[in-house]
C-alpha cells in the first residue's frame, strides 16, 4: 500500500481516538513497523500529509515534532523529514521505576511481546534467594523478548513469589499494570548493571550477531513493606540503549 493510502483518514481516524496529532502519530509509526515507511525513506512533506489526511499542517507539525524528539524519524535541513535508522537509541533513565511498556509508550512507540516461558515453575536457587523462597515454594515465572515498533529491543526474565502473581498468563503487556490491580505494585528497586557480549541464543532472538555488545540488567523490587515482589533479568540491546542517571552533590 502506498503511504497516501495508508494515511486515509477513513482508516483510522475517529472522534474516539483521541488527539488527533497522536492519532496521525500512531498511524505513521505503524506505517514505519509494517515497513510502508522503511529505515532512512523521507516522509511526505508537511503541506502533502496535510492534504493526504484532511488535518491542519499545525496538527502534522506537531506529530513530526514529537516524532522527531524521540528519535522515531530524523529532521534535515533543507531536505526534510526521514524515517531514523533501525538502530536508534533510547535514552534510559534509572531513576525512574517504570516498566517496558510504560516507558515505550511514554515514547510513543507501539510494543509487542513474543513469549518464550509462562507458568508457575520451581525455582531456581538464585530465584530462591532474591525472593526468600523455600525449595518446595513455587514462583511465577514470566519471560519474553520486548519489541518496540517491530524492533527486538530486550530480553526479559521475570520471577515473582505465586502469592503475588498466582495466574502468570494473566500478564498480557505490562506485569505492572497487572501488579498494580492487584495492589502489589512495587515502590522501589535496585537494579545491577553488567556490560555482556551476547550469546548465540540471545543474540538471535535480538537480531544481532553473536557477540555483539549488550547489556544486562538484574532489577530486585521491592514492595511498600520492603518484601521482594520481582526479580528480573534482562538482556538488553547495547546499540539500542544509553542508560541514564542523575546524580546530585551531596554535603557532608
Amino acid at each position: 500500500m502506498s503511504i497516501a493510502g495508508f494515511l486515509d483518514p477513513g482508516l483510522w481516524l475517529s472522534d474516539a481516538g483521541g488527539p488527533r496529532y497522536l492519532q496521525l502519530r500512531r498511524r505513521i509509526e505503524e506505517a514505519i513497523s509494517t515497513g510502508v515507511l522503511p529505515p532512512n525513506t523521507p516522509l511526505p512533506p508537511e503541506r502533502e500529509l496535510a492534504s493526504m489526511t484532511g488535518l491542519s499542517r499545525v496538527t502534522v507539525r506537531k506529530a513530526t515534532q514529537a516524532m522527531a524528539e524521540d528519535g522515531l524519524i530524523t529532521q534535515r535541513q533543507g531536505s526534510g523529514s526521514f524515517v531514523a535508522p533501525r538502530n536508534r537509541r533510547i535514552e534510559q533513565s534509572l531513576s525512574r521505576l517504570t516498566s517496558f511498556t510504560e516507558d515505550m509508550a511514554r515514547r510513543g512507540f507501539h510494543t509487542e511481546s513474543k513469549w518464550l516461558e509462562r507458568g508457575v515453575f520451581l525455582p531456581s536457587p538464585e530465584e530462591q534467594v532474591a525472593l526468600a523462597l523455600g525449595p518446595d515454594d513455587s514462583v511465577s515465572r514470566i519471560s519474553r523478548l520486548r519489541l518496540a515498533s517491530g524492533q527486538p529491543m530486550a530480553i526479559e526474565r521475570a520471577a515473582l513469589p505465586v502469592d503475588l502473581l498466582p495466574a502468570p498468563t494473566e500478564v498480557a503487556t505490562s506485569l505492572y499494570e497487572v501488579l498494580e490491580r492487584d495492589g502489589h505494585r512495587p515502590v522501589r528497586a535496585i537494579q545491577k548493571l553488567s556490560a555482556i557480549n551476547l550469546g548465540e541464543d540471545d543474540a538471535g532472538l535480538l537480531g544481532v550477531d553473536p557477540g555483539a555488545a549488550g547489556l544486562r540488567i538484574e532489577r530486585t523490587s521491592y514492595l511498600p513493606d520492603g518484601r521482594v515482589v520481582e526479580f528480573t533479568r534482562s538482556i538488553y540491546r547495547g546499540d539500542s540503549y544509553d542508560f541514564v542517571a542523575e546524580m546530585r552533590l551531596v554535603n557532608s
